[in-house]
This record gives C-alpha cells, structure tokens and sequence, in this order.
C-alpha cells in the first residue's frame, strides 16, 4: 500500500484544513505587507554625492532619479578634460544611488519575508 503525499499528508504542508487556514492568513498578510512597503518606497529616497560634492543625485526606493545637482563651483571647467569629468561622476553617482536604493528596498522587503523559510512545507525555498 502506498502512501499518497499531498498538500495534508507527509512531506505537504501538513497540519489539517485549520493549520492551512492560518498559513493562507499569514501569506495575506504579508502580501498587504509587501504592497505597503512598495508604495512607501515610491516616497523614500536615497541621496548619493559624488566628486566632493560636485554631483549630488537623490532617487527613490523605485530606483527612479528624483534630482540631479551639479555643483559648478566645484568643477575646474579650466581644464581641458572637465567635461568627460562631470560625464565620469555622474555614472559614479548613478550607479552608487542604485545600488543604495536597492539595498534600501532589499532590507525593507527582508523585514516582511525574513520569515517564510520557516514555514512548514516551503522547505526553507524563501529563507
């Protein structure tokens, strides 16, 4: 006789109709959870400076550019080469802004995700 491995049964999600139940409550909640932290992280924002100040870039956890400063006090545009300067620091600054962005969103989804890898039946797929 074989045993049938199913949602219910060994190796599932185990736990009877009353233990799924609460686990679709949590998946719930954490999918309202998900949803809030996209929307804040429309508003939130990064600010990267690059060049001792000479470029200044703010963008949000959406990694949208929400400004660019140039300082041009800053700038030597006397030199020959200021204009393939600013174009260096202004990839520097973006990629930087990115990255912290991303980091930002990372770190606010991990707060609503942290958890799911110890949920009985994931197998630790999201942890």
């Amino acid at each position: 006789m074989s045993k049938k491995r199913g949602f219910g049964g060994p190796g599932g999600f185990g736990g009877g109709a009353g233990n799924q139940m609460g686990m679709m409550k949590q998946l719930q909640k954490m999918q309202q959870d998900m949803l809030e932290a996209q929307t804040a992280l429309e508003n939130e924002t990064v600010e990267v400076s690059a060049g001792g100040g000479a470029i200044k870039i703010t963008m949000t956890g959406h990694q949208r550019v929400h400004s660019i400063q140039i300082n041009p006090a800053v700038l030597d545009t006397s030199d020959p080469e200021w204009a393939t300067d600013l174009q260096d620091l202004l990839v520097v600054a973006v990629n930087d802004a990115i990255i912290q962005s991303q980091t930002m969103a990372a770190k606010r989804m991990e707060g609503i995700t942290g958890g799911l890898g110890d949920m009985p039946g994931l197998g630790g797929l999201l942890g």
